[in-house]
């Protein structure tokens, strides 16, 4: 993870005899003013172990070997009572924030592409205070227009501050909130709302007419639209029956004296059911309880030192995915301000800033952001671009700091000289004041990982957690610097692995116990919506009477007690944007192209894009190749790079006609003039693919098609 050091080596010997000087003045005073030698020894302390003894488990973090924890605050059970609690401790502390759009201009481009550019002026604030009393009259108008406690609700919206109000209105008013990610499909939008019987939605404009509009007809018992945007809008060409409100209006409505009547919910009932995409690509609705989402929210802040109402926090990932929501709950819960951005917007240099005015990391200055490990690695390769772009001198300073950075932290040593003078001005991108960095939705790759480490000049906290544990599992503290791990389990959780026979793990593996991972605690959520087969496929209850969920994911503990995530025991496959990609499905719908005899989609978790292993159709591939004019033999034209490029434009065409998802069509695929037969060890008796054999067959393909970093 070195970053090569192009330089004589006369001087890099200078440089590190300079270093060496530098560190044997600064070392023992550094040393014993800093307490680094107490915070390392906190590092490497055992934070997990089985309380059974055996090595499949249960494991608990140390600090709660007896009982698991479920609550912030005595009494505080249900979200209503959270929230409240957060308004009375700090009514005029900033809660919300928004920036204002000063201007808006289209942009265009030397290719001829026209890009919408805004310029941004400062965040406005609602107070703690502000926030409760909008969020108290959304939901008496809510209730005024029909809405009844117990039924459902839905919210399909973009990240922002009338996301939370509307969350905080339903749970108050004890309305279950249906979540659904902007970018289903609309048949899978059409399905959650029908299957959850909306009939009242809270939307945005834009969403409004870009993904609802097309598919009310197919939404039968929709009534009402609440439209989150300020200003009024008329729609008159929407279904009859369909009513469309602003949020003003239905504030304005709640705020009426014979409106204000809410039923408060108990901690068993249910505060949000989550959509997420299931294996047959049809989304699943994840029901999740006030209590769930309190045990899960206690773990995480558990995790985060120091948290208190100083922070800022910003708000840019999806809130229909349990990291982002969990993330704010947490932020909400202590009184920390929540700025909202998009990924649009949220540095300098995002594609809809104007060129010369500011993004809203550098005007918000966040101490703590969550990220996907997808703009993480963005954030990676665009500075490292910027470093070959650098002068000599420049980029040999930068390498030398970076990789003097890194052996300095893997010794658990902080570089303050370092940082101020080499790492500033990277640590500028994130505002600057970041102090934590959260990691979740995918695993992220230890180059990544390191980077952030090094040139951001903060810990990353990776984690592992479900929509089915309310995001909440596992996260490693900020004092491990090691990577590849996700940490151990949460006060609100435990963990046992299950022997999985056909994949050879076993909880007796040496060094390290392995398994699949079954997750226990409070934060275990109600189930599937609707779905009692799947409920008693993933979800069971042990003899205490406590809920746990079957991961399907494969691990192993080591001896301190953290997880490390080592395969999937199914073929469902998340990407490091956080797409499940159900390779069978992949598979199941190429499988009918002419050219294809037989094709194993491949996904790395650490990449974002699928690949594919082809055996073609011999016949119909000869005949391509000579529309083409390509010559050679079978072999030769699987070799051929021409012939991969057109096969690949012929899967990609079947691959759109067979209605798959633009992050499920493979990007590259290698083709193999070999076919898969049960001599060859890469298919089953029965023609079923052995993935584990398939994978080790073409780990050189797989690295050409991946490429480095």
């Amino acid at each position: 993870m070195k970053l090569k050091e192009d330089i004589s080596p006369l001087l890099l010997q200078v440089f590190r005899s300079v270093v060496w000087v530098y560190s044997v003045i600064t070392f023992l005073p550094w040393y014993l003013l800093s307490g680094a030698s107490g915070s390392q020894a906190h590092a490497k302390r055992v934070k997990a172990h089985s309380v059974s003894r055996n090595p499949a488990g249960p494991y608990r973090a140390v600090s709660n070997q007896l009982k698991l924890v479920s609550l912030l605050h005595e009494g505080v059970d249900t979200l209503d009572k959270v929230f409240e609690y957060a308004v009375g401790h700090f009514p005029q502390r900033d809660c919300l924030g928004t920036r204002e759009v000063l201007s808006e201009e289209d942009e265009i481009q030397p290719n001829g592409k026209v890009f919408k550019k805004v310029i941004l002026g400062d965040y406005n604030w609602l107070s703690y205070e502000d926030t409760f009393h909008l969020s108290q009259r959304f939901g008496s108008g809510l209730a005024a227009l029909g809405q009844k406690p117990l039924c459902n609700i839905a919210v399909f919206c973009e990240t922002r501050a009338e996301w939370i109000i509307a969350a905080q209105a339903c749970f108050m008013y004890n309305f279950p909130l249906v979540t659904l990610y902007s970018t289903l499909g609309g048949a899978a939008i059409a399905h959650g709302l029908n299957e959850t019987e909306i009939t009242h939605i809270i939307t945005s404009k834009d969403l409004l007419q870009s993904r609802l509009k097309a598919i009310l007809m197919d939404v039968p018992r929709l009534k009402h639209i609440i439209v989150v945007d300020k200003k009024p809008t008329s729609w008159l060409d929407l279904p009859r029956g369909i009513m469309v409100h602003n949020i003003a209006a239905v504030q304005e409505l709640g705020s009426k004296p014979e409106n204000s009547n809410p039923t408060t919910p108990v901690p068993s009932d249910i505060a949000v059911i989550m959509y997420t995409s299931g294996s047959t690509g049809i989304p699943k609705g994840v029901m999740i309880s006030h209590s769930n989402i309190i045990a899960g929210i206690t773990g995480m802040a558990e995790r985060i030192p120091n948290l208190n109402e100083n922070d800022t926090y910003i708000g840019y990932l999806p809130l229909a995915h349990v990291l982002e929501l969990s993330a704010e709950l947490v932020c909400v819960s202590h009184g920390c301000r929540i700025g909202y951005s998009s990924p649009q917007t949220l540095a300098d240099q995002s594609s809809k800033i104007k060129k010369g005015s500011k993004g809203d990391t550098s005007v918000l200055r966040p101490t703590l952001m969550a990220a996907v490990p997808e703009i993480m690695d963005r954030i990676y390769k665009n500075v490292m671009t910027k470093v070959e772009e650098m002068s000599s001198v420049q980029k040999t300073l930068f390498v030398l700091a970076y990789n003097y950075k890194m052996e300095q932290i893997s010794k658990g040593y902080s570089t303050p000289l370092c940082d101020r003078l080499v790492f500033r001005k990277v640590r500028s991108l994130l505002g600057g004041n970041t102090r934590v960095l959260w990691s979740g939705g995918a695993p992220l790759s230890a180059a990544t990982q390191r980077f952030m480490n090094i040139c951001f000049c903060c810990p990353v906290g990776q984690g592992y957690g479900l929509t089915e544990t309310c995001g909440a599992g596992t996260i490693s503290e900020l004092s491990d610097y090691s990577t590849g791990r996700v940490g151990a389990p949460l006060v609100c959780s435990e963990i046992m692995l299950k022997d999985w026979e056909e994949g050879g793990y076993f909880s007796t593996d040496k060094p390290n116990p392995r398994g699949e991972i079954l997750i226990g605690g409070p934060n275990v959520t109600m189930g599937y919506y609707k779905n009692e087969q799947k409920n008693r496929e993933d979800f069971f209850v042990d003899a205490n009477g406590q809920r746990w969920f079957c991961t399907g994911d494969i691990g192993e503990f080591h001896h301190d007690g953290c997880l490390k995530i080592i395969d999937r025991k199914k073929d469902l496959v998340k990407l490091q944007a956080g797409e499940y990609v159900s390779l069978g499905k992949v598979e199941a719908v190429l499988k009918n192209c002419p050219l294809i005899d037989n094709i194993c989609a491949y996904a790395n978790s650490d990449e974002s894009y699928v690949i594919g292993f082809v055996v073609p159709n011999q016949k119909q591939l000869t005949t391509l190749a000579e529309q083409k004019g390509i010559i050679g033999s079978l072999e030769e034209l699987c070799n051929h790079a021409g012939m991969e490029k057109e096969v690949l434009h012929i899967i990609t065409d079947a691959a759109v006609t067979g209605k798959l998802e633009r992050f499920e069509i493979p990007k590259k695929i290698c083709l193999s003039p070999e076919p898969w037969t049960p001599e060859t060890g890469l298919v089953t008796d029965a023609f079923k693919l052995k993935r584990k054999e398939l994978k080790t067959h073409y780990q050189d393909d797989i690295e050409r098609m991946y490429g480095g970093k």
